[in-house]
């Protein structure tokens, strides 16, 4: 066994990936181990990391080791084989950290008990299986042993198509929904051809864009999907389960922690109900001090110009009562006219002529007498005139 060790990775160069291969494994076991634990509310075993209100998750811890060992991994010489293994085990740890919670990462929020929460296993499954092949020397797309020709180069021309065609072939599979058959084809190219060519998965972008919903593929293609690619994901799900525990069941921990956090957000809501209430009602109150110093402002005005507007009359009524003052003093220096005797005697002889009746001046008329009566015609005669008398 300590042969085969030492032929298969020691001799190989192959050491690092060992040691980051089994820190990946041991950390992630143990921390699916310790987040089962905190979930079932062990009292004799630790809780989660906090700081204050704040949770910090181990992705957090992961960073800082993945941080550290590749960072420790560039800055160790060639020679130090021992410190190369060192930075790879904190590599494997850091990594295992991180892609324990690559849902989080991938959904920006806290779904690792949930059905989102799966990823995580399945990224952390992707990472052991691409590791492990790596370690039995299994080399992505089949680079190794292909050594340029010197002379024609035709063999490096045929290495080169050939691995554009497995690229094609990996991007197809993908495309078409199968993730395990195109990464496991980059080290068995075989598998892509096989994923290139069958059916896609209902639901894969390469179904949306090339089957349409009644046609023959996308029929054949929910068939097997329901014959062959359900069982397998019950048996992946019961696996996942089995090692990193179920993640449809929210712990009483989350449950809180998420009525604590609905609780915070309705506080803040209301705080910011509160302040936007406060704010209206100030500019409710500042409009209104504006307008009733705009209604103050233009009674003052008002009363300005009225009292103005009295000054001016009082002024204008001033002068006038001077101008008249000044006319009765100069009236009243100015002697009085006294009347002629001639003029007496006519307005005398006026003031009797106006007071005389109207009868004074009919013919006939005696002072103190009454007129002349008519001569009377006979009935059915007319008066003739005399000679004496005017036509």
């Amino acid at each position: 066994m300590i042969e085969m060790f030492d032929e298969r990775i020691v001799a190989t160069g192959r050491l690092p990936l060992f040691g980051f291969f089994v820190a990946f494994l041991v950390t992630f076991v143990l921390t699916r181990v310790n987040v089962r634990l905190i979930r079932a509310d062990a009292r004799w075993w630790f809780r989660n990391v906090t700081a204050g209100d704040v949770h910090i998750h181990h992705v957090v811890f992961g960073v800082v080791l993945m941080l550290a060992g590749g960072i420790g991994s560039l800055a160790v010489p060639d020679a130090y084989t021992g410190l190369t293994v060192a930075a790879a085990v904190v590599f494997g740890m850091g990594s295992a950290l991180v892609l324990d919670e690559f849902a989080l990462i991938l959904h920006l929020s806290d779904v690792y008990w949930t059905e989102k929460g799966r990823a995580s296993v399945d990224a952390v499954f992707v990472a052991i299986a691409v590791t492990g092949l790596l370690l039995l020397g299994i080399r992505p797309l089949g680079y190794e042993g292909i050594a340029p020709d010197p002379g024609t180069g035709i063999l490096t021309r045929v290495y080169v198509v050939s691995l554009v065609v497995n690229l094609v072939f990996a991007v197809v599979t993908l495309l078409k929904g199968k993730i395990w058959t195109g990464l496991i084809g980059l080290f068995v190219p075989a598998l892509l051809i096989v994923g290139a060519i069958r059916v896609a998965r209902p639901g894969s972008p390469w179904s949306r864009w090339r089957y349409g919903p009644d046609s023959r593929r996308y029929q054949r293609a929910v068939r097997r999907e329901r014959q062959f690619r359900r069982p397998l994901i019950r048996g992946k799900i019961w696996v996942q389960e089995f090692i990193a525990g179920r993640h449809d069941l929210i712990p009483p921990e989350l449950l809180q922690r998420r009525a604590g956090a609905a609780e915070r957000a309705r506080r803040r809501g209301l705080v910011r109900a509160e302040r936007r209430a406060t704010a209206h009602a100030a500019r409710k109150a500042a409009a209104r001090a504006e307008r009733r110093a705009e209604r103050r402002a233009a009674r003052r005005a008002a009363r300005r110009a009225a009292a103005r507007a009295g000054a001016a009359r009082a002024e204008d009524g001033a002068a006038r009562a001077d101008e008249r003052g000044s006319r009765r003093g100069v009236a009243a220096r100015i002697p009085p006219r006294v009347p002629s005797r001639a003029a007496s005697r006519m307005r005398a002889r006026a003031a009797a002529r106006r007071a005389r009746p109207r009868e004074e001046f009919l013919p006939g008329f005696r002072p103190g007498g009454r007129l002349p009566p008519a001569d009377p015609a006979p009935l059915g005669e007319t008066a003739t005139p005399k000679p004496d008398d005017p036509p």
